[in-house]
């Protein structure tokens, strides 16, 4: 049996529904997660929320939120001839300042879309003759798989192998969003499969500082409508906790051998969010006793910084102060074959999903 299938029921979830109408309280909730974006867009459920209530789409998308001149990097490690570049596959079509890595490897570079780290791994032993660099993005969902292999190629003795680090935090960067003069913010839906691995409990303090609701929400259409229904609860009774609502897979505490493994090789960092800029402890970087693994210390990689492109609104997407429709390039300009930005390439991406979704 399916055990998503109870989170797909059309009576519970017409229920939520006329619950949610009956208590048209205004309320702005964002959700934090691109997946949960699109799933909220695929199945209509923005469509058929009381007018009252908004949804807001935020920085949930590892793949969006990676800063131009990191894009940059990347395209300038996959032209070194000795490297052999590994990523995952939506970071191929991401634009930096000059190009993408599948222009790169247009021109020549070897780039190679992999669906785990530890494939790269396998590849570095494979070809001893060549520099494998894998680029590790995504927030603390895909940490200990990057971790992992960090910890095996050491434990191997594979010296030909190492990371491009973009790894970056989700409750850092709802601090900063909360703190912020502009926020509308008045509850999250925090990710379900970050949470997975976190455990619920390093929101705690995040929703009793700014006295805002937290709920921990998965994918399903009903798993979505569940953790809106248990916000607005919240925000009707004044009441700022973490409720968790995706108890078929997040725990308090999440799942320690993940965090002993991220612990292990990662420490935090300060690290640029697009759209956010800087945020303090915002991201992880390998600690210094794996720095022979760390591709930004033994290449010459350029630092310089890089602005986004001049009709792109993707910063302000995604803090959630405007969608994707307000944007004049939107489908315009902008589609998913010719993107301006990382948010109408990702598959988790907003622009995409309004484009998929919202667009004819």
């Amino acid at each position: 049996m399916d055990v998503n299938e109870p989170f797909r029921n059309l009576d519970l979830a017409e229920r939520l529904l006329k619950e949610l109408a009956a208590n048209p309280q205004p309320a702005v909730i964002m959700e934090i997660c691109g997946g949960q974006t699109h799933s909220l867009l695929a199945s209509g459920l923005d469509q058929l929320l009381p007018p009252t209530l908004e949804l807001v789409h935020g920085p949930g998308c590892p793949v969006c939120v990676t800063p131009v001149e990191m894009i940059d990097k990347a395209i300038h490690l996959a032209e070194n001839r000795q490297v052999l570049f590994t990523t995952f596959g939506d970071m191929l079509r991401v634009p930096g300042s000059s190009g993408d890595l599948l222009a790169a490897k247009s021109r020549g570079a070897d780039v190679r879309m992999l669906y785990s780290p530890l494939d790269a791994l396998a590849l570095a032993e494979q070809r001893p003759d060549k520099k494998v660099v894998f680029w590790a993005i995504g927030f603390e969902t895909t940490a200990p798989a990057t971790a992992l292999a960090v910890w095996m190629a050491r434990q191997k003795k594979v010296k030909n192998f190492s990371l491009l680090v973009s790894h970056v935090l989700v409750p850092p960067a709802m601090r900063q969003l909360l703190a912020s003069s502009q926020n509308r913010v008045q509850a999250f839906l925090a990710a379900g499969h970050v949470c997975a691995v976190t455990g619920w409990q390093p929101y705690q303090a995040i929703a009793e500082e700014f006295h805002t609701p937290i709920v921990v929400t998965g994918f399903e259409p009903v798993d979505l409508l569940l953790g809106i229904h248990r916000a607005m609860q919240l925000l009707q009774t004044d009441c700022a906790r973490v409720d968790n609502a995706y108890g078929r897979v997040v725990r308090r505490y999440g799942n320690e051998a993940a965090l002993k493994r991220i612990a292990e090789v990662y420490c935090e960092c300060d690290r640029t969010w697009r759209g956010l800029g800087m945020i303090p402890a915002g991201g992880l970087r390998l600690r210094e006793e794996f720095a022979e693994y760390d591709a930004e210390k033994i290449f010459d990689l350029p630092s310089s910084r890089a602005a986004e492109p001049g009709p792109c609104i993707s910063g302000l997407i995604l803090q959630g102060l405007k969608k994707p429709p307000d944007c004049p390039s939107f489908s315009a300009d902008c589609t998913p074959e010719h993107p301006l930005g990382a948010p109408m390439v990702s598959a988790e991406g907003a622009c995409a999903a309004y484009y998929h979704y919202k667009t004819e």
